[in-house]
């Protein structure tokens, strides 16, 4: 059921993450990040009321957010697959000793993206690491993905403290507090577009919430860093996306060896459970 669920939570995350890249270069960063943490909230609302009754979070998607302006995606994709090694370590503050297995499928998975990244970009295997020195976006990257961890494990305490609604409704109520006094100082005048860019904002919150509660109730099932390994399957979806949307059939296959890699880690997760 969790493999189910993370699945689920990748292929909303892929649309979530579409809808940001929009709003992103229509708009900028800051209110960006404002939307999604603002219109997840009725959502996450409603899941609240239906199944009955965090600054991490905040600065990982804000550095992450400039790291996608600044940077290029794929270098950004890349390195940004540190936080599942970084998560492994984190989870076992909370008690997550993951199996050998596990272990395997975790790093298998995180090797698979940085492979299908590299190769699907053509750049060096070291490129990501390289750049850290030279680029100023990687760094955010690098920070984003140091934060990222910690949020993880925030948003599970909370859901095992309550339920999958509340405790998704919760750090997110926290996390639009934070940065809506930011968004306001630094891009208050993009808030007038927001009543005409409404379905994509709707959209952003639903795609947002659907992802946070499916992955929120497959954290309850299992280690938080399996959740993360396999909801990496995202760049596959992506990658279908792009076959069938735009034609990018040649990059694909560039990327078969790191999607095979990542493929074999994901089931080494689900034998390990």
């Amino acid at each position: 059921m969790w493999l189910v669920l993370a699945l689920a939570a990748a292929l909303f995350q892929v649309l979530r993450n579409t809808t940001m890249k929009r709003l992103g270069h229509a708009l900028d960063e800051y209110i960006n990040v404002w939307g999604r943490f603002t219109f997840l909230l009725p959502f996450a609302f409603i899941a609240c009321v239906v199944s009955g009754w965090p600054v991490c979070q905040t600065l990982s998607t804000l550095a992450l957010s400039k790291a996608l302006k600044l940077s290029e995606i794929s270098l950004v994709t890349a390195l940004w697959k540190v936080s599942l090694l970084i998560l492994l370590a984190v989870g076992l503050t909370i008690g997550e000793w993951p199996s050998a297995m596990g272990v395997a499928g975790v790093l298998l998975s995180a090797t698979g993206v940085y492979l299908l990244n590299v190769r699907s970009a053509k750049i060096s295997l070291l490129a990501p690491l390289r750049v850290l020195f030279t680029d100023r976006g990687q760094r955010y990257t690098l920070l984003a993905a140091l934060l990222y961890a910690p949020s993880v494990i925030t948003i599970k305490k909370a859901i095992l403290a309550s339920n999958t609604a509340v405790g998704t409704f919760g750090p997110y109520f926290a996390a639009s507090l934070i940065v809506t006094p930011l968004a306001l100082t630094t891009s208050a005048r993009h808030f007038r577009a927001v009543p005409r860019y409404w379905k994509e904002f709707i959209a952003l919150g639903l795609f947002a919430a659907l992802t946070t509660l499916s992955q929120g109730k497959a954290y309850t099932l299992t280690l938080s860093s399996y959740v993360e390994a396999v909801k990496q399957v995202e760049i596959l979806y992506a990658m279908a996306i792009g076959v069938f949307a735009f034609g990018e059939g040649r990059r694909v296959r560039e990327s078969a060896l790191g999607a095979l890699v990542m493929l074999l880690g994901m089931t080494l997760l689900a034998l390990a459970t």
